[in-house]
């Protein structure tokens, strides 16, 4: 079926079964607070260029980590025993958010915008989205940020501006979040350093499954 074109003045999406097979499900609408939540609820997400209409995404198989199965390796183990480790849960989302979109666009380019990092500030605003800092020896060394609904986290991106920093912001976050009976972290898209952290594919059905025992029903 063709792309699913939103309106702004409608908040609504497509079943997320009725994705191509690339993921790709919408087109258009806005990133407001209701459309985002409703759409982190389904286990949609925009994921769009600068100047492109807001491009909107539900991958038919899923890739995330359980926060109790986050894998710590021997090396990483014997990293952080030798480095005074701790963590900060929203030290600046903003900051956070911005120094993720910095390292992107330097190594890769980026999907985080002007009107994406004002959107997740006002989901961070209203205690939706959150941002994890990991600091060594008293540096500032790595963090991610994400949205968070009921016990469902859905990871948005990682920076590093040192060694390990992004991992073990993400283990930390992962055994915050299995303290607190959070059911999964969304990785959203394989990779194979998310993979040796513990990451795995799972089918949508499986993702929805999920999503209904963190969150509730989807509307």
């Amino acid at each position: 079926m063709p792309v699913y074109k939103l309106k702004e003045n409608e908040i609504s999406f497509p079943l997320p079964t009725l994705a191509e097979d690339d993921g790709l499900l919408a087109i258009g609408g806005d990133l407001s607070i209701d459309r985002l939540i409703l759409a982190y609820s389904n286990g949609i997400f925009p994921w769009y260029n600068e100047g492109e209409p807001i491009l909107w995404w539900c991958p038919k198989e899923r890739f995330i980590i359980r926060p109790a199965e986050i894998h710590v390796s021997h090396s990483m183990n014997k990293f952080m025993r030798k480095h005074l480790i701790s963590v900060r849960i929203n030290r600046d989302f903003a900051d956070t958010m911005h120094r993720c979109r910095i390292k992107r666009e330097f190594a890769e380019g980026t999907w985080i915008t002007d009107d994406m990092e004002e959107a997740y500030g006002r989901l961070a605003e209203k205690n939706l989205a959150i941002s994890v800092e990991a600091f060594i020896d008293g540096q500032l060394a790595g963090g991610l940020y994400g949205v968070s609904l009921g016990k469902c986290f859905f990871g948005e991106s990682m920076f590093s501006d040192m060694e390990n920093g992004s991992k073990i912001a993400l283990i930390m976050l992962a055994k915050i979040l299995q303290q607190n009976d959070y059911v999964m972290i969304d990785c959203q898209f394989h990779t194979d350093h998310l993979e040796s952290m513990g990451g795995v594919t799972i089918s949508y059905e499986e993702y929805r499954d999920l999503l209904k025992k963190g969150i509730g029903d989807p509307g």
